[in-house]
């Protein structure tokens, strides 16, 4: 398991993902624990894109429940069809989103946060968990960042 990220700072955003993702399947290979890989996987795409603040929802019962994160303190709860999170579990897709204060019925965790990119994981066809990217400039995603995390979500399901 490698100890350190190598990314280029001056690199491409698609190039800092072409780079991060195989880092990331390479320090999960093996693991078989949710917990952990999702907290890897956090703490990579935290440092390796320099994201102000990245987490994961795990879909308990009814709701969304905080899993391993990176960045300040979240939110706990989130209801089905609340906030971006909610609505992205709720529509099962993925949500840009270029002003957070734009976004009806969005839930501020944070007020630094600006803009945000929501996808979903699966599990036998449901939502299973949410994994919640935020930036605290505006307009800050973009479908280079969808390809690239849609790719991640797809090696998250692998360990659902």
């Amino acid at each position: 398991m490698a100890e350190e990220l190598i990314i280029e700072q001056s690199a491409t955003k698609a190039e800092k993902y072409k780079s991060l993702l195989p880092q990331i399947e390479a320090l999960i290979y093996g693991e078989e624990d949710v917990t952990a890989n999702l907290a890897n996987i956090a703490s990579a795409l935290k440092y390796g894109m320099d994201f102000f603040w990245v987490g994961f929802y795990l879909v308990k019962h009814d709701e969304l429940v905080l899993g391993p994160f990176q960045g300040p303190i979240a939110c706990t709860r989130i209801a089905l069809g609340k906030g971006v999170c909610g609505t992205a579990w709720e529509k099962a897709e993925t949500i840009i989103v270029e002003n957070v204060d734009e976004f009806p019925g969005h839930i501020a965790c944070s007020s630094d946060s600006k803009s945000e990119i929501v996808l979903p994981a699966f599990k036998n066809e449901k939502v299973a968990l949410i994994l919640d990217v935020d930036s605290d400039q505006l307009s800050d995603f973009d479908e280079v960042d969808r390809e690239y995390l849609e790719q991640l979500i797809k090696l998250i399901e692998k360990f659902l």
